[in-house]
């Protein structure tokens, strides 16, 4: 009878048991989300904490964020300050050790790239000054590509099992993006030199990627809204300096860029800024699609 129960005991565990499941991958922004699922395919279930129409500096760690912290297998963010409001409390309240920074569950995407911007000295006077840099690197597809290949390594280490079939997506997305961003350097050609202002300064990585020039900005400082006084004056430098365009991300308010534009008699462009952030930026190859071609219109 012992042995009966044993057996049965045993097969009732055996159905309660762990099953193997996808790789949890939370991100801390919508592009390294969509990279993960290019890797990871159907083994990752991929999620990302903010969302295109979410400032991604600033952000609550609500109780259904603070869940899905503590159950990720694997956490993936920008790092360089730009959620230093909001993670180390997400972090604290999950509860879940593997995915601290430091640990190999953890990978900052920022510290694999060249950065842009790095301030000599960090004088919080001067506004939201990031001391590692200017963190928006996404707005680089070529930044894109360097941290791919850091995400597959981490991926294959932290889920041998399924680290072949990582690498294999990895090669597909890696040929076919490498391919993608010559054809887009080969649109955007028109592009360089071309002046514009930005809403606030997170274009610096598209500019630099493309040759566009940045004469102005309408914030007077980061993170500090633009100032009637400071738009007036922005449209006599423009009168100097003349810009072509005024970018603004898909989630910052649009009045600002729309009174320059009127004022200054510019072009008002709204950049998907990352996965999500318009229609045509459904995925990472939609997000680079749609911006060369809303900043070709515009530059007409």
């Amino acid at each position: 009878m012992k042995k009966v129960l044993s057996i049965i005991s045993f097969s009732i565990a055996a159905q309660f048991a762990m099953p193997a499941h996808a790789l949890n991958v939370l991100a801390c922004e919508p592009e390294w989300a969509a990279l993960a699922t290019e890797i990871g395919g159907d083994k990752v279930k991929a999620s990302s904490a903010t969302t295109a129409m979410q400032d991604p500096h600033r952000i609550e760690a609500r109780p259904s964020l603070i869940s899905r912290a503590r159950n990720a297998d694997m956490l993936v963010c920008t790092g360089l300050e730009l959620e230093v409001g909001w993670l180390p409390v997400l972090l604290q309240q999950s509860g879940n050790p593997k995915i601290a920074p430091g640990q190999p569950s953890y990978l900052e995407a920022g510290s694999v790239v060249s950065r842009l911007e790095v301030p000599s000295r960090v004088d919080r006077s001067e506004g939201d000054v990031h001391a590692s840099g200017n963190p928006h690197i996404q707005q680089d597809p070529r930044n894109i590509a360097l941290v791919a290949d850091a995400l597959v390594k981490r991926m294959s280490s932290i889920d041998p099992a399924n680290a072949a079939y990582y690498q294999s997506r990895y090669k597909d997305f890696s040929e076919r993006w490498g391919a993608a961003i010559k054809r887009w350097e080969q649109q955007a050609a028109p592009l360089k030199g071309v002046a514009f202002v930005e809403h606030h300064k997170n274009m610096a990585y598209l500019a630099n990627w493309l040759g566009m020039r940045e004469v102005g900005t309408l914030e007077p400082k980061p993170g500090v809204e633009p100032s009637a006084a400071h738009l007036s004056e922005l449209v006599n430098h423009l009168q100097r300096q003349p810009a072509k365009m005024v970018l603004r991300a898909a989630y910052q308010d649009a009045r600002a860029s729309q009174w320059l534009a009127e004022h200054a008699h510019i072009v008002a462009v709204v950049v998907p800024f990352t996965v999500g952030g318009s229609d045509g930026a459904k995925d990472l190859f939609g997000l680079f699609d749609d911006t060369v071609r809303r900043l070709l219109e515009a530059s007409k």
